[in-house]
């Protein structure tokens, strides 16, 4: 048995604004971690304020890994992600650290503890912009009606709504004759899993959410989305796509003013949080999960204390 096969992983995973970041670098600090990033817009460059990256004294106080991968206008898949995590994992592991996954993104956070086989396609720009003239006139249901036709068990499991993902699945079947579903097979890594989920009420959260929004909008996101667009970053780039992202550029634009902008940012917000509770269930056996309401962190350090006391 290898190093890697008994090296544990502790996961931090659970909704938007519930408290991540603040409680992952107190337990990195106290543990001797390092946090690895499962953040779907924070590996982007230039993309700090709108995705709430961690702050550069954040970073001071504890190393992260997989922030600022790659540019705005080259996207990052999940199979490249997968492959950097694992790597990031495996060295910090190798210099005598512990490493936390740490992020709201459910397809990234899969992808490492259950190691999903991402489909080998690479992504198809024109094949892709041809399946977004098809949904344009018809919308959205049209295209997953046509994936559910070709692989209902993808259709079932994606949202209509996530245009995205729809166009994804059936570029896969396109491309290689074969629906995603069989290549999403499992190969869980080989490393010593502690998923901890964070929760709060949804009220308290909603609160959050709003307090967020607003004191991302103080700290500058509106300059930040126009230095990205004098940058030559579109707006129809996937990665300009994200909350927050998307709405500002229509505000910039003179589609929207600020104030409706911001109301949308914090109705997306809210709306996103309630497709997280499908990637992170209350009831899943695998999550401990933790109500910061009404625990207190000492709760979380004794759990992941008992954790790496135990014999791998």
């Amino acid at each position: 048995m290898t190093q890697k096969q008994n090296s544990p992983l502790i996961a931090i995973i659970g909704p938007t604004a519930v408290g991540k970041t603040a409680l992952s670098i107190h337990l990195a600090q106290r543990f001797g971690g390092e946090i690895v990033s499962a953040d779907s817009r924070q590996v982007y460059r230039g993309m700090d304020i709108g995705s709430a990256k961690a702050t550069a004294e954040e970073r001071a106080a504890v190393p992260h890994h997989l922030l600022d991968v790659t540019d705005p206008d080259h996207p990052l898949n999940v199979a490249t992600y997968q492959r950097l995590a694992y790597h990031a994992i495996d060295d910090i592991t190798a210099r005598g650290h512990l490493p936390f996954l740490v992020g709201g993104s459910g397809l990234y956070v899969r992808a490492v503890l259950e190691g999903l086989r991402i489909p080998a396609v690479a992504p198809q720009p024109a094949l892709r912009a041809v399946l977004e003239e098809i949904a344009a006139p018809r919308g959205a249901p049209f295209l997953h009606r046509w994936l559910a036709a070709m692989d209902p068990q993808a259709a079932a499991r994606i949202d209509y709504r996530n245009v995205r993902r729809v166009i994804r699945a059936l570029e896969v079947i396109l491309v290689s004759g074969r629906p995603i579903t069989p290549a999403q097979r499992q190969a869980p890594p080989p490393y010593r899993m502690l998923r901890v989920g964070l929760t709060r009420p949804r009220p308290e959260l909603y609160r959050r959410i709003d307090r967020r929004v607003e004191a991302l909008l103080a700290a500058g996101l509106v300059a930040e989305v126009r230095t990205l667009l004098a940058a030559g970053y579109t707006p129809n780039l996937p990665a300009m796509s994200g909350i927050g992202y998307k709405q500002i550029c229509a505000y910039l634009q003179g589609e929207i003013s600020l104030a409706a902008a911001e109301q949308e940012i914090k109705r997306r917000t809210r709306r996103f949080v309630r497709q997280q509770a499908t990637w992170f269930r209350l009831d899943d056996p695998h999550i401990h999960w933790f109500d910061l309401a009404a625990v207190a962190e000492v709760d979380i350090f004794s759990l992941i204390e008992t954790f790496l006391s135990q014999d791998a």
